[in-house]
């Protein structure tokens, strides 16, 4: 895949490779659930996609084009469904005591979009991040390597859902990066919480999905699909939805990056099969930081590549949790 080709061997896979980028995670493994935040303290341009059709957002319209926000502070991604989006007032605390934010003629207010995956039906449903959780992601931001697996926003994810959670296997967090030509890079961040299967793009394989009956193997969404299997008494409600933030030290306008999201999405539909349903709220973000000059062809290429890289990695990297196994205790 494009993000192995190109990946810059002196840093670290991540997001974080972009500079101004700092990760932090709150992980409650107890609970299962938990946030992580992309921090971009003194701004970054920003554009957001969402193909799911069960999203939970807060403040994606400032991010379309003709609105007049130009910047943002940070993205958050959470656990807790609509719950977790109370994470986000965390995180806006942490950036007013360090003075970041929006100008205006009273205050500087900090512009932190989020959004939410549904957890609550893995460990505890009654225990959500909040205005505190996102405080402690922020308190843990890192700009050098970033944990991944089942740590934050990934911490309860799961994917190969369309069974019911009793055959689902355990997901997480990734992240990878890759370098264009001599200075540009493009990384990504994704949490993957899908009713679909998880496939290697450059195989074909299946890497996790709804487990057999045997626990030794997964079957195919797909197939169940098109048998004619119905998920609706085994998954009724909304209850999936993958998140993931793409960043670029390019400089790109609000038009530019809100394409640069779309296109990244082309990576969540290399990895995720079926994905953005209607039982899912698959959103992307993208932020612009840098002055880079890049083509934004080549941008979206890469992004989706690494978007779909990131998504391997969240599987790869997941470990068994709250009686749900990882793809490594299956196969």
């Amino acid at each position: 895949m494009l993000g192995r080709l190109f990946f810059w061997d002196t840093m670290y896979n991540a997001i974080t490779d972009v500079s101004g980028i700092k990760v932090g995670h709150y992980t409650d493994k107890q609970a299962a659930t938990g946030c992580t935040v992309i921090l971009c303290e003194t701004g970054a341009v920003a554009g957001v996609d969402v193909r799911g059709s069960a999203p939970g957002t807060r403040e994606t319209e400032l991010l379309r084009p003709m609105n007049l926000v130009e910047r943002v502070q940070a993205i958050l991604l959470s656990g807790g469904s609509a719950f977790g989006l109370d994470a986000a007032g965390g995180v806006m605390r942490y950036l007013e005591e360090r003075g970041f934010g929006q100008e205006t003629m009273v205050a500087k207010v900090p512009i932190v979009p989020a959004a939410i995956l549904f957890d609550l039906d893995t460990g505890s449903s009654k225990i959500r991040p909040g205005i505190e959780e996102g405080y402690k992601a922020c308190l843990a931001a890192t700009e050098k390597e970033t944990a991944e697996g089942c740590v934050g926003a990934g911490t309860g994810a799961t994917v190969g859902k369309f069974l019911g959670i009793e055959r689902a296997t355990k997901s997480g967090l990734g992240t990878a990066s890759c370098k264009i030509g001599n200075d540009i890079i493009v990384a990504a961040i994704v949490a993957v919480n899908a009713i679909g299967d998880v496939i290697d793009p450059k195989t074909g394989k299946i890497m996790a999905g709804p487990r057999n009956e045997k626990n030794n193997g997964f079957i195919r969404t797909v197939e169940l699909l098109t048998g004619g299997t119905s998920s609706s008494k085994k998954n009724p409600l909304p209850s999936n939805t993958t998140l993931g933030v793409v960043a670029t030290n390019a400089c790109l306008n609000k038009e530019q990056i809100n394409k640069l999201a779309q296109m990244a999405q082309d990576g969540l539909a290399r990895a995720i099969n079926p994905s953005h349903t209607m039982y899912d709220g698959d959103t992307i973000f993208a932020l612009s930081l840098g002055d880079k000059v890049g083509d934004l062809t080549t941008l979206g290429t890469a992004a989706a590549e690494v978007v779909a890289d990131s998504i391997v990695r969240a599987v790869q990297q997941a470990e068994t949790l709250a009686g749900i196994p990882a793809t490594k205790d299956v196969i």
